[in-house]
């Protein structure tokens, strides 16, 4: 067996990893069964499906047919970048409010990408903040501040 596919190999080896992870994280939660499920039952097989479609993608990767690629160099400031963004929109989301922060986040986020463009940015940004108020706050009837709290609109 000869590796070819690195991407999909490492892909893998991640989904694995993190769905073992998962799953035996969440058996220190109340399991169920499948008729009356507990807090950690879903998680679990979750983990378990994840672990599974993981190995699947790995043992593709060292098929003889497999298409041969490298992996890319990681490129720390892209994660820099984002991880940026959410902490700022954490940081944002009280005093500022949910459409003001994801606004925010959309538009930090969007210099990561090597195609930045401002138009996709914004659309992005309306598509999320609609998306985000009208699961969270109109559906799930979450309390988020929906305004800046100096405007008193909330």
């Amino acid at each position: 067996m000869q590796l070819r596919n690195k991407q999909d190999f490492w892909s893998g080896v991640m989904f694995i990893l993190l769905g073992l992870g998962f799953a035996w994280k969440a058996t220190s939660y109340s399991m169920g069964t499948a008729a009356r499920m507990g807090p950690g039952y879903f998680p679990h097989w979750l983990g378990i499906i994840m672990a599974i479609l993981g190995a699947v993608v790995l043992l593709s990767s060292l098929r003889p047919k497999a298409e041969k690629t490298e992996v890319a160099k990681f490129d720390f400031q892209i994660l820099g970048i984002i991880i940026s963004a959410i902490v700022l929109f954490g940081l944002l989301l009280r005093p500022m409010g949910l459409i003001f922060s994801l606004i925010t986040l959309v538009s930090i986020a969007s210099f990561a990408s090597h195609e930045h463009n401002w138009k996709v940015t914004a659309a992005n940004a309306i598509f999320l903040t609609v998306l985000c108020w009208l699961s969270f706050v109109k559906g799930l009837k979450l309390v988020f501040p929906i305004w800046p709290a100096f405007l008193g609109l909330n």
